[in-house]
């Protein structure tokens, strides 16, 4: 018997007729089917729009199934309907074959899958894992703040223990400067040096105050108009004499003024900083060379070059940190080059440094002219 042999209604009664066309028994089923098929075509369209929605889904497949059968069982209820005035039984019976299989197809395939269903975690799995996923962090919180407080107390530590050992160097300037003038008292020449030498450790010390006032944002700026080339060579005759036998302070400048409006003092200050640096750097001795260079009509560039040990990429990439220094405890307070860098920014230039190991390293700081 083919296909279309099953289509044909051949003459049978609609089920109505089973029914004796009895109006009560009859909008009893149509009411019933029709409900019923409402529900199963709602329920797919329901699921579509999650399928739509979520594609990250695991067993989205699974789901597309259920739809076709969810589909095919609505469909069979309104054959239900039809069939009590039409004898479409043909009809009816493939869309029962079509919902057969795709009902065969379903149960098949969720077995396999009740397994990997019931090793999803619960809603109450989820939420204990969150609540330890919460406490871990907040541990971690706890621990890191920790590792903060003691990374402060750390730098505290480093910080006072530099103050404290350039402080104590000054004050040996001092009473030694002191000392000698009170006992050279009839020698004009060498009490006049000695309370100069005094004088300018005096000057270090306060340029060290203002240093870390600068870094309390208590220091502000004194503008004013100058001639780099004068500060630049003053500052030579001035520091060159501190640095000891062993280190050679020496500058290149053009006679010729160059006016550039700066504060003095901070500028001198991140000078000391980068000469006293470099002058670390050479435990051997060495020269200290510092250049006035003019990159463009528009900047101006000092460069403070040594010989010295020179810093690998790691030291390099933190050397301008605050506190952060490659000194010996109580050598150091780590606050020379990130004075430089500071000054170097608020004044509207910048800091640049190139540095290698066993070759030295140069520290330029542009200036806007």
């Amino acid at each position: 018997m083919g296909v279309f042999s099953l289509l044909r209604m051949r003459g049978l009664a609609p089920h109505g007729y089973c029914l004796l066309w009895d109006p009560a028994l009859l909008w009893l089923h149509v009411v019933s089917d029709g409900i019923i098929a409402l529900c199963y075509f709602s329920i797919p369209f329901a699921l579509l729009v999650f399928l739509a929605r979520r594609r990250d889904v695991e067993f989205g497949w699974m789901i597309a199934l259920f739809v076709a059968f969810i589909m095919a069982c609505g469909t069979t209820h309104l054959m239900s309907i039809l069939v009590l005035w039409v004898p479409a039984y043909g009809i009816e019976g493939l869309i029962k074959a079509l919902t057969a299989a795709a009902s065969l197809l379903t149960a098949i395939a969720i077995w396999p899958l009740v397994p990997r269903l019931l090793a999803l975690p619960s809603p109450r799995q989820l939420q204990q894992a969150n609540d330890a996923l919460r406490r871990e962090a907040d541990e971690r919180t706890r621990i890191e703040a920790q590792l903060r407080q003691s990374q402060k107390l750390e730098a505290i530590g480093r910080l006072s223990g530099g103050i404290a050992h350039d402080f104590n160097n000054i004050l040996t300037v001092v009473m030694g400067s002191l000392e000698r003038a009170t006992t050279r008292i009839d020698d004009r020449d060498k009490v006049l040096s000695a309370l100069n030498n005094a004088f300018e450790a005096s000057q270090r010390a306060k340029a060290l105050t203002s240093q870390l006032l600068s870094f309390a944002r208590e220091q502000e700026l004194t503008i004013a108009q100058h001639d780099l080339n004068q500060i630049l060579r003053e500052f030579v005759n001035l520091i060159g004499s501190s640095l000891g036998a062993q280190t050679l302070l020496v500058g290149t400048f053009d006679d010729q003024p160059m006016p550039i409006d700066v504060d003095r003092t901070q500028l001198e200050v991140a000078l000391v900083n980068l000469v006293m640096n470099a002058r670390d750097a050479m435990p051997d001795g060495g020269v200290v060379q510092i250049d006035c260079l003019y990159p463009d009509p528009y900047m101006v560039a000092i460069r403070v070059t040594d010989a010295g040990t020179g810093m690998d990429a790691t030291t390099l990439e933190r050397a301008t940190e605050p506190f952060f220094s490659t000194k010996p405890v109580g050598q150091g307070t780590g606050l020379g080059l990130s004075q430089v860098y500071g000054f170097a920014r608020q004044a509207g230039g910048h800091l640049s440094i190139e540095s290698e190991p066993g070759k030295g390293s140069t520290v330029t700081i542009v200036l806007p002219r």
